[in-house]
């Protein structure tokens, strides 16, 4: 199988190629959110990284055959990337807690990032936003 070229090694593409261990909040089990196929695509290119689902509301239960956690508390592992699926009127409690956790990376998946929040915290936290880890996936 042929292995693509990134078109521009950016820092998505750094971010995700270094990372070992990525959390992703806002998991759904509804195969047409983008939560679901993005994470789906990011198991299937990512198979070096470690991923871990968080999403109280699915606690418990298994997506693409990862048990849901119900907060990042519960990653046994140190977190290099947080990657958010959430509206963004609601993702400032997620960025605390990756402060909070010493994850390296909030990511921002498309449509959730919120501009507020990313300059309160960009001195205390690295952001990714306007890239799809899935799409970066593909380049891995």
């Amino acid at each position: 199988m042929a292995r693509f070229e990134h078109p521009h090694r950016d820092e998505a593409f750094e971010t995700l190629k270094d990372a070992r261990v990525i959390v992703v909040v806002g998991i759904s089990d509804k195969p047409e959110r983008p939560s679901y196929y993005v994470s789906e695509r990011l198991l299937q290119k990512a198979k070096d990284k470690r991923v871990y689902f968080v999403n109280p509301m699915y606690a418990g239960k298994e997506i693409l055959g990862i048990k849901v956690l119900s907060s990042m508390d519960e990653v046994p592992e140190s977190i290099d990337i947080v990657n958010v699926f959430r509206n963004p009127s609601q993702v400032e409690p997620i960025v605390q807690k990756a402060i909070e956790l010493n994850a390296k990376c909030v990511w921002f998946q498309p449509g959730s990032e919120n501009l507020e929040v990313i300059e309160k915290y960009k001195d205390r936290i690295r952001f990714i936003w306007d890239a799809c880890i899935g799409v970066e996936a593909g380049y891995l």
